[in-house]
């Protein structure tokens, strides 16, 4: 499946309560990034609603034996559900791509084998983790057991729907937990599906429910509900700030915060094959028109290698070809709005207006139906220029030389986040010293962004959150723990 027609894809944009689609009023509109098409109506669950859906999902949880259940059999239907969302592209693939940012090709190849991946490997999680014998005593015993919170909110960002939806659900799930996920509103359609292929793996009906709304009502409804356990979330920092306050002033209860980055790619003149790393500097910004949280925005490198970075990041630009999701020839997403767009304009332009020099793109795209931005190079910036200090959320890319070690790590740091970094040199101890100073939860060397492994926890410093999401943080993170100590002598 290399392509489709978007006006044949059947999209539902209903609830999922009780283990079965809802529908109800539209109220909101879903349009299509690709080329500002209406795709559908949308509902927006209110307050009365929420409450009903997480009373019921905590209902089910605790009539149904999920948390109880061996581990192993829940793991068998985890395992059932990767199988039936790996064997899904004909359906989830288009579903992902038509409302989203998302190429069909990316789908295909990336998002859904992630999901598919990481479901599993968390289900192998469910029997090999369990509590710790704590050193007391020889007359008594103390343990500490870990439990299920009961229902985990989840809501997911817009810019990766479906894997970052596998993200909060799969772990959680694992752990014994219920969830309820409230999708972005701009991109409702593939959780939905998500959560169907859930229920028909054998996931007992009413433990994992969809509500579809937007932030200011739903959302917040659903962090402030007593009966939720725990809240994730991947998104801006703004509104990682107001999940915070909502679930303190409700809780207080834990929350898991992926949020915003301003990310450097620090690269240095002994960087091996720099047309390589060029390369990978420009995909760190474009992939997904570079909208993706640890979009590496920030281009520092050593003088001595900045001509042939900047050539072939220039060449890298220019390759791209801009186009709707569902076309195989494609090569550049759209940004998710018109708004979202503009947005990316008035950074770009503010920085030209405090001195900074576009070298390449700068502009909108036009004629293209949906918001397309042009691949950006920027020169002539410093720490207080705003596409250096903002977070963007497009393919804009800032460019800072310096000259030692000691003047990359001062422009490396960002006053607002530490979300991620890249550094690119030959020399280990140069690339061991500097991913120990740099304030970033993730820096990768000679490479930038993440595998197909599951296994490496990911998470910010600073205002780029709280918590981790991937690894065995992820599944820890989904359980409380209780202590025991029990007196042999008397028992």
């Amino acid at each position: 499946m290399a392509s489709f027609d978007p006006r044949e894809v059947a999209v539902r944009c209903a609830h999922f309560i009780g283990g079965r689609s809802r529908d109800a009023r539209a109220e909101l509109e879903v349009f299509r990034p690709s080329d500002g098409g209406f795709q559908s109506g949308l509902p927006c669950a209110s307050a009365d609603l929420v409450d009903e859906v997480v009373e019921g999902t905590w209902r089910a949880w605790k009539a149904s034996d999920w948390a109880s259940r061996p581990p192993r059999e829940r793991a068998r239907v985890m395992r059932r559900w990767a199988d039936l969302v790996e064997a899904d592209g004909a359906v989830l693939g288009p579903l992902e791509a038509v409302g989203s940012t998302r190429p069909l090709r990316e789908v295909l190849a990336w998002d859904i084998p992630y999901v598919a991946e990481g479901i599993r490997f968390f289900a192998e999680f469910a029997d090999k983790h369990g509590g710790e014998v704590a050193a007391t005593a020889t007359s008594h015993l103390g343990l500490q057991i870990t439990e299920p919170y009961g229902v985990v909110g989840a809501i997911a960002p817009w810019n990766f729907p479906l894997s970052m939806a596998g993200w909060k659900i799969a772990p959680a799930l694992a752990a014994g937990n219920a969830v309820v996920i409230k999708p972005s509103e701009l991109t409702p359609f593939s959780i939905l599906r998500l959560a169907e292929l859930a229920t028909l793996a054998g996931l007992p009906a009413g433990i994992l429910s969809v509500v579809q709304g937007d932030g200011r009502v739903t959302g917040d409804a659903l962090c402030r509900h007593p009966r939720i356990g725990k809240v994730t979330f991947t998104g801006s920092t703004g509104t990682g700030t107001a999940i915070m306050t909502a679930c303190a002033e409700s809780g207080p209860k834990p929350v898991t915060l992926e949020l915003g980055g301003k990310s450097p790619q620090l690269v240095f003149a002994d960087a091996p094959d720099l047309a390589r790393t060029a390369r990978s500097v420009a995909a760190a910004i474009t992939g997904n028109a570079g909208q993706v949280c640890v979009s590496g925005s920030r281009l520092l490198v050593q003088r001595a290698a900045l001509e042939p970075m900047l050539e072939g990041i220039r060449a890298a630009f220019v390759d791209l070809r801009p186009g709707p999701t569902w076309s195989a020839a494609a090569t550049l997403s759209p940004i998710i709005s018109q708004r979202q767009g503009q947005r990316i304009q008035d950074i770009v332009t503010r920085s030209q207006a405090a001195g900074a020099e576009i070298l390449v793109g700068g502009a909108l795209e036009e004629g293209l139906g949906g918001a397309y931005y042009q691949p950006t190079l920027i020169t002539g910036v410093g720490a207080d220029n705003p596409a250096v200090g903002e977070e963007i959320f497009g393919p804009v890319l800032t460019v800072q030389v310096f000259d030692d070690e000691a003047e990359a790590l001062a422009l490396a740091d960002h006053p607002t986040y530490g979300l991620a970094a890249g550094v690119h040199t030959a020399d280990l101890g140069r690339a061991l010293r500097l991913t120990r100073a740099l304030e970033a939860g993730t820096v990768w060397v000679n490479r930038y962004g993440r595998s197909h492994d599951w296994i490496i926890p990911t998470g910010g410093y600073k205002r780029s959150g709280i918590g981790k999401d991937l690894g065995r943080a992820a599944y820890e993170a989904t359980l409380r723990s209780k202590s025991v100590l029990i007196d042999l002598e008397h028992s």
